[in-house]
């Protein structure tokens, strides 16, 4: 099979609307949607090669401005509309997610979810301050992402 790269996407065709009685989520490759990744911020407190170079992401670089972000209102729809779905985990990142002013208030507002598990990937370098708050607020499970040794 030959793979053809596409470049311009905004000609492609938009899925049709679904609605609730639709069932379960599918990929591409027809395996049932239960994980949904949300980016609350594409900020960083790192330049980690891996990720966000330094040669690339220096003072100048320009990052959405705060209102181009969804606000936790919005994001929760999202995730409600989901859910509703079949979505059963939650996954917040970023950037680093922890750097969201009151994140901890979108994980207690996704934690009202049914059935759904919240996680959180980071770099770790806040947790010490913000563990037990985020656990208060209904965290499940934080992933600690290590992109460089060296940075």
């Amino acid at each position: 099979m030959k793979v053809i790269p596409i470049h311009n996407t905004a000609s492609l065709p938009l899925p049709e609307p679904a609605s609730v009685q639709d069932g379960p989520l599918f990929d591409r490759r027809d395996r049932i949607v239960r994980d949904l990744r949300i980016s609350v911020t594409d900020r960083c407190n790192f330049r980690c090669v891996y990720c966000m170079p330094r040669e690339v992401f220096d003072k100048d670089y320009p990052f959405l401005p705060r209102t181009q972000l969804l606000s936790f209102e919005e994001i929760y729809r999202v995730a409600r509309l989901f859910v509703e779905r079949g979505v059963r985990k939650i996954r917040i990142t970023g950037g680093e997610p922890l750097l969201r002013k009151d994140i901890e208030r979108l994980i207690g507002m996704l934690a009202k979810l049914d059935d759904v598990e919240i996680t959180l990937t980071t770099n770790g370098v806040l947790l010490p301050k913000l563990a037990q708050t985020l656990r208060d607020a209904g965290l499940h499970r934080v992933t600690v992402s290590l992109d460089a040794l060296d940075d």
